[in-house]
């Protein structure tokens, strides 16, 4: 009977049918927003309106350094937009060449990162240095590769380099540029030392592709001291050089190896070995010459653990206990209470945290920012502050919809003082009221500084904070009431953070030594001393209540841990004079040494607003703008079946996508053309997509006995997809939720079709397929760390409704619900998923692809007329490893995941019960019950950064009865 039943239900899927638009979600800002352009020489930078000052500050600092910054690459780029993107609270920049453009995101950064720079000129110098580099590409085979392929050329030419030349080549520009590029800072190598020091030289394959145990420093900090060796050792032009050499000929696997070998007889291994050698040297010199480091107890119950684990950011809760923050690769942060004796304790965890490097405590509460994103705008995110009451476990959101950065309560916690950038590029501290979130007022700032990490005093009668200028940093007491401000430390080049009143002093973090170190200055008298001195960074000094004790975070290779020592001001060390300039870094002198422009432009970084020159602005109308061709030539589909030719367009704002091609399936050897369109810009997604084209297939021609009429026949087809869909993003806590719904119209019909009998899942000669679908899908999912195979946390919902309600020939409907439920596993990185769902169609002219999921041994989808499925998933990992197979192969994780299926189909088919008998409608089932699991390596191949995951499935598939082995990658059947 099962194999009957399989025989009358013949439909089954051989590829689910195109129901949602091919081009992808970019986030967008809102409809509403006004945008300008101003037009330089050689930039167009694109601004919404309110931005005037700080668009022609950014201006001019791009023309500044668009001659001197692609000089030691042999680049002059073209002209190129630049987008600044002012509804962001997210701190970041890119360059992307799909399309050609650049995009500031104008919130600065409140960590030590920032150094001593403005945020956008920062960008200036790092951002476009990545232009330069890209533009590498159009010589050797790029000048064939762009005139063919349009800006997604460029892309296809670099293929071979690493990630750790753009990012560090980048951050070298911005150190030998600028007074405090990262290279400058001590806290951006702070883990490469570590490692170090302590005798973790890991090999290349490693460094490269990262980890999941130990703490490997990103592409950033590997890149930097990589290529500025060879521009310390070979010229400040090696890399123009390399680069030279590489786009030769780029295809073929360690092709920038060969350019690097080619120059200076050196392959990525010797010079990152080199490199590592030179660093080990230059650290423990250094190392030796400081002096014996201070004593330290480090408080109970944080973890003992091989895998990177860190506690951050204490905040005294009362004379022993502290609350602070705890992160690594096997947790995801949350707040927790550590104390001189016992465990730690868990008190909550965070959602998008938007840690500025600071928590703050007040009146038995803690403070912190979190990000929150628009629901439907994915470039308006907001920074509202998140207050926790200790005792209580009350969590209260204070400045809804605001853009609050680094923020800090008042001892008795009724106020809260906090960062604002607004969308001008205006910076503010403001005052505001704990309770009820409004603002009490916002303290004058007429010369615009940039407030870092302010802090009440013990007495909520002054506020001090960093603040910077075009001159430099320096610490300000500020009364909050006035507004009125004094300078404690002389502005100067120094990355100082974290300050913290405390009597007459003021703790903070400065490197002046080299090394992140505890400082502190006595406000009345301007004497400064040097409170501790440990080997690798002490950072965010906390005083007890009882001012018996100094808290802070102490960083090891392992991870930061937080430690104890006496508060005695007898046991400093007093300095001569306050710091103007922080200790030099590795390289720093040589790379600037190198660069022709840097005199000039170091200067210019430092003058006002008012120093450039003025620019035209006109209004920019994104729809004026909708249509930028930037990628043409030959394209293969994701599948690996077919190849399109065919361009893409995308304006600068990524209101508009369009798609137009011609695709050849080579399964079928069939054309087709076809034409997307997708209008983002408005609060529904608009989609609409046009395909004609050819099939050629084997088709029966007759059912009778015997089946002997199979027989290749080609018809040709046109289908019209347009619709809606709306995607918002819900976050708002440690779970992270997305809600989209869409509705699509689909009309397909076939020409030529000669086959008598159809496939019920093909639009025959009956008439045209009139369908409409409309879907929901909710995700809800727990935060994951690094280590993490799967969800621990959560639930889903698919829910797909799809029919032809016009009347017409083909007449079908299908109506599908699934959910899951995920639960943490009886391991920290386990996880269990349990999943439902159940479909119903009308199918006896037509059916739909599935709707929900099928079991998974089972290699071909039979549709029924229902459906119910259900099924478990437990998920582990097996081993965390470091695996080398030469140059080629880095494998980082094993894991399995068993699970088992059960399904239930049937459908109405006709019977003759009897012999001879009438036809009788009769309801057939069959059901499923297999089992399986997957195995899954994580690895890297040819020293690509970006992991790929691959591995087998063994099951057992309850209707065929035997094993069914699949090929996976990640976690679809192949």
């Amino acid at each position: 009977m099962r194999k009957l039943l399989l025989a009358l239900v013949i439909s089954c899927a051989t590829g689910e049918r195109v129901w949602a638009q091919s081009l992808p979600i970019i986030s967008q800002n809102p409809a509403a927003l006004r945008w300008q352009e101003l037009r330089s020489p050689h930039f167009r930078v694109l601004y919404p309106v309110g931005m005037d000052s700080a668009a022609q500050r950014t201006a001019g600092r791009l023309e500044a350094v668009h001659g001197p910054e692609g000089s030691t690459l042999g680049v002059q780029a073209p002209p190129i937009a630049v987008v600044l993107q002012n509804q962001t609270t997210v701190s970041n920049a890119f360059v992307t060449f799909l399309p050609r453009h650049a995009e500031f995101f104008t919130t600065p950064d409140q960590g030590q990162g920032l150094g001593t720079v403005d945020w956008l000129d920062g960008l200036v110098v790092h951002e476009f240095r990545h232009v330069n580099q890209f533009d590498k590409a159009r010589q050797g085979v790029g000048r064939a590769v762009v005139p063919l392929l349009g800006d997604g050329g460029l892309g296809v030419a670099a293929v071979g380099v690493p990630q750790w030349f753009f990012e560090g080549d980048a951050v070298g520009s911005e150190t030998a540029l600028t007074r405090s590029g990262r290279g400058r800072i001590p806290y951006f190598g702070l883990g490469l030392r570590a490692n170090l020091l302590n005798g973790r030289l890991y090999t290349y394959q490693k460094a490269v592709n990262g980890s999941l145990r130990d703490n490997v420093p990103d592409w950033y900090v590997l890149g930097y001291y990589l290529t500025s060796y060879a521009k310390a050792h070979y010229g400040p032009a090696v890399w123009g050089r390399v680069l030279d050499q590489y786009y030769r000929f780029p295809f073929y696997p360690f092709s920038f190896s060969n350019g690097l070998r080619r120059t200076t007889g050196l392959r990525v291994e010797d010079l990152y070995a080199r490199t590592m050698r030179e660093l080990d040297s230059t650290w423990r010199a250094q190392q030796a010459a400081r002096p014996t480091p201070s004593a330290v107890r480090e408080l109970a119950g944080q973890a003992n653990t091989r895998v990177f684990t860190q506690y951050q950011f204490p905040q005294y809760v009362n004379d022993s206990t502290v609350v602070a923050l705890k992160s690594g690769l096997g947790d995801i942060a949350q707040l927790v209470l550590l104390g001189r004796h016992g465990r730690e304790k868990r008190v909550f965890t965070l959602g998008l945290q938007n840690i500025p490097q600071l928590l703050s405590v007040g009146g038995g509460k803690v403070v912190w920012p979190e990000f929150r994103q628009d629901p439907r705008w994915g470039q308006r995110i907001y920074s509202e502050l998140k207050v926790l009451d200790l005792a209580t476990g009350r969590l209260t959101r204070v400045g809804k919809n605001q853009r609050y950065a680094a923020a800090a309560l008042s001892p008795d916690g009724r106020q809260l003082v906090a960062v604002r950038t607004d969308e001008a590029y205006h910076h503010a501290l403001v005052i505001i009221d704990a309770a009820t979130g409004s603002v009490i007022r916002t303290l004058p700032n007429p010369r615009n500084d940039f407030y870092q990490q302010p802090r009440w005093s013990p007495s909520g009668q002054a506020i001090v904070t960093v603040a910077l200028s075009a001159a430099g940093k320096t610490l300000q007491l500020i009364e909050p009431t006035s507004g009125l401000e004094v300078n404690i430390l002389p502005v100067a080049n120094v990355n100082l953070a974290n300050p913290q009143l405390w009597g007459e002093y003021v703790l903070y973090n400065s490197p002046q030594s080299g090394v992140d170190n505890i400082y502190a200055v006595n406000y009345s008298t301007k004497q400064t001393y040097q409170v501790t001195n440990r080997p690798f960074g002490a950072y965010h000094a906390a005083i007890s209540p009882d001012g018996q004790h100094l808290a802070l975070h102490d960083y090891r290779a392992t991870g930061a841990r937080v430690v104890e020592m006496p508060l005695n001001p007898s046991t400093w060390t007093a300095l001569p004079t306050p710091a103007l300039t922080d200790a030099p870094e590795p390289y720093t002198a040589a790379l600037a040494a190198g660069e022709p422009g840097a005199a000039r432009i170091t200067a210019l970084l430092a003058s006002p607003d008012s120093a450039g020159p003025r620019y035209g602005v006109r209004r920019y109308r994104p729809l004026a703008h909708a249509f930028r061709v930037f990628s043409y030539g030959v394209v293969q589909s994701p599948d690996g079946s077919g190849v399109t030719v065919g361009a893409r367009s995308q304006d600068f704002l990524s209101t508009t996508q369009l798609f137009a091609g011609l695709g050849y399936n080579q399964t079928e050897r069939t054309l087709a053309a076809t034409g997307a369109l997708s209008y983002q810009g408005r609060y529904p997604v608009l989609d609409v997509e046009a395909t004609y084209g050819g099939r050629n297939a084997a088709r029966y021609f007759d059912r009778a006995a015997p089946l002997d009429s199979l027989r290749g026949t080609q018809w040709q087809y046109a289908r019209l997809l347009a619709g809606v869909r709306l995607p918002l993003v819900l976050t708002r806590s440690k779970y992270l939720q997305a809600l989209t719904v869409g509705g699509y119209y689909l009309h397909e019909r076939v020409f030529n079709y000669t086959p008598t009998f159809r496939n019920k899942n093909e639009t025959g000669i009956t008439g045209p397929l009139h369908a409409i679908q409309t879907s929901l899908s909710y995700a809800s999912q727990l935060k994951q760390s690094a280590r993490d195979v799967a969800p621990r946390g959560g639930a889903t919902l698919l829910a797909t409704y799809r029919t032809t309600p016009f009347g017409t020939s083909l007449q079908a409907s299908q109506v599908g619900v699934q959910s899951s439920v995920y639960l943490p596993g009886l391991g920290k990185h386990h996880a269990l998923r349990l999943r439902g769902g159940f479909q119903y169609q009308q199918q006896n002219q037509y059916n739909f692809a599935a709707a929900i999921s099928f079991p998974r041994a089972e290699t071909t989808y039979v549709s029924f007329d229902r459906l119910a499925v259900g099924s478990v998933d437990y998920s582990l990992p097996l081993a965390f490893v470091h695996w080398s197979v030469g140059r080629v192969l880095y494998v980082q994780r094993l894991r399995a995941t068993a699970f088992f299926d059960l399904a239930q189909g049937s459908s109405v088919v006709p019977l003759r019960l009897t012999a001879g008998g009438p036809l009788v409608p009769t309801r057939l089932y069959q059901n499923y019950r297999d089992g399986g699991v997957d195995f899954m390596a994580l690895f890297n191949v040819f020293h690509l950064r970006t992991p790929v995951e691959a591995g087998v499935r063994v099951a057992y598939s309850s209707y065929l009865q035997q094993l069914v082995v699949q090929p996976l990658a990640f976690n679809v059947r192949l």
